[in-house]
């Protein structure tokens, strides 16, 4: 059986890679799988649609057609860059392709809503225990390229607390779509090679939506991992401040008296302490009270003799360890997967 390709059937033909180009405008290398694409041809592609203006083959020379398995660069494509895979196909009318576009942009904004729905879903249960926070973002780039790679590494940032959730990826140049749509999710729109009119950017700051442009990839991932670092609950960590032997203890009518030695660093009024017997910690409460001979003092440093009143323990003996600490919040950062 002899197989023939089908030349008067309506045009159809894949996307391998498309860009904007600043003079040029969309720009899309495909290859025909079915029928004839003709200069002047309306069609649709993904979810936008356009006219056939030129077709230029790999030596740069300009065709009146496209046969099955020809490949070459389109141009005509209108406002929304492709992507790899998509289907271009021949349609009658322009006003026909216009409207098989918008059809199927509104199933993608519904499919969207309803990815972000089930993410909110899956995630519930952390985000309502204050486990997991997530950081939404909208990204665009100038090529398929780029966007893939992108997407693979934010993948490698990786921590139990906060999440990146990518509401909606595309190429091409930020869009009134793009803002609307980080305004309702609380989004941030994260760009690379691409642009941001100043109407875009002044309605974004109108919506209360930020938008970032990039054009060195490490800037991007490094103020997205900066904004997941913000997100991450600091850690409280026990600074030590001082140590304190205890020599001998006395009674007083505001309760009994650790009569002291500082051995490290100093003891602050209103620390807290941790009371250590034989390396075992049998107490801890907070500093009442500092005396130096008799007067009250705020602070003792290393080498004086001290009298300290504890605030929650008084089971104290000649021998313990009075440790001083003070609790403080570090900056957490988020962890990057290597490889």
């Amino acid at each position: 059986m002899e197989l023939k390709a089908n030349y008067e059937s309506k045009g159809l033909g894949v996307i391998v890679e498309a860009k904007k180009d600043s003079k040029r405008g969309i720009i899309a290398t495909l290859i025909c799988t079915r029928g004839k694409i003709k200069i002047g041809d309306s069609f649709v592609v993904g979810t936008t649609f356009g006219k056939v203006k030129a077709l230029v083959d790999d030596r740069g020379q300009r065709l009146k057609e496209l046969l099955p398995s020809m490949p070459a660069e389109i141009l005509g494509i209108n406002d929304e860059v492709p992507v790899p895979g998509d289907v271009l196909k021949v349609v009658e009318s322009e006003k026909k392709a216009r409207e098989i576009a918008q059809n199927r942009k509104q199933i993608r904004k519904d499919n969207i809503l309803h990815q972000k729905n089930i993410s909110l879903l899956s995630l519930k249960s952390q985000i309502e225990q204050n486990l997991i926070k997530r950081l939404n973002i909208i990204l665009k780039t100038d090529v398929y390229g780029s966007l893939q790679a992108i997407r693979d590494s934010l993948e490698k940032f990786v921590n139990s607390e906060v999440a990146i959730h990518i509401l909606h990826t595309g190429i091409g140049d930020v869009n009134e779509s793009d803002i609307s749509l980080a305004k309702a999710s609380n989004g941030i729109i994260f760009g690379f090679n691409i642009k941001a009119s100043d109407e875009i950017m002044e309605k974004g700051k109108e919506s209360g939506v930020e938008i970032r442009i990039y054009k060195v990839i490490y800037d991007l991932f490094e103020d997205i991992k900066a904004a997941l670092n913000g997100m991450l609950e600091p850690e409280i960590v026990e600074v030590e401040l001082g140590k304190a032997q205890i020599k001998q203890i006395f009674d007083i009518s505001a309760g009994k008296v650790a009569g002291s030695v500082v051995l490290e660093g100093k003891l602050l009024r209103n620390s807290m302490v941790k009371i250590l017997r034989n390396g075992n910690i049998v107490g801890e409460g907070k500093i009442s009270g500092l005396k130096k001979f008799k007067e009250d003092v705020k602070e003792i440093e290393k080498g004086h003799e001290c009298g300290i009143l504890i605030d929650g323990f008084e089971n104290f003996e000649p021998g313990d360890i009075i440790v001083s600490y003070a609790k403080e919040e570090k900056i957490r950062r988020i962890n990057e997967l290597e490889g």
